[in-house]
């Protein structure tokens, strides 16, 4: 038989390394990922901080409770404190929510968002 014609050899050296390459990559992809939920999280409250405030201090300027109000856009699972001082004629809202690690109702980061709002009291 001459080479040229002979049948082709496989290199069994290169059997598996597709897999192996998989699984060293795959926890870095399962990281990745999570920091990434991390990063929608926080930006989700600093959002929810935000709306949170502006719906307290509408509340309180007509008159209404200012901290039922805020806590009732946020969900019992985040930690929040509301506070709704008058500073001259407008009633503020401060919304502080610690940022949650991964879901809200876990662990916290040692990170607090602090959302603020105004709005002139009515009457």
């Amino acid at each position: 038989m001459t080479p040229a014609t002979a049948a082709p050899q496989h290199r069994d050296g290169d059997r598996g390394a597709v897999l192996v390459e998989f699984a060293g990559l795959f926890p870095l992809v399962l990281v990745m990922l999570a920091v990434m939920w991390q990063c929608v999280v926080i930006g989700y409250t600093f959002s929810l901080a935000g709306n949170a405030a502006d719906e307290g201090a509408r509340a309180a300027a007509a008159g209404g409770d200012c901290q039922a109000a805020a806590l009732r856009v946020i969900s019992g699972a985040w930690d929040a404190s509301v506070s709704c001082p008058l500073e001259g004629d407008v009633r503020q809202a401060v919304v502080e929510l610690h940022v949650p690690v991964l879901f809200p109702g876990a662990f916290s980061l040692p990170i607090t968002v602090t959302g603020r709002a105004g709005a002139v009291e009515e009457g």
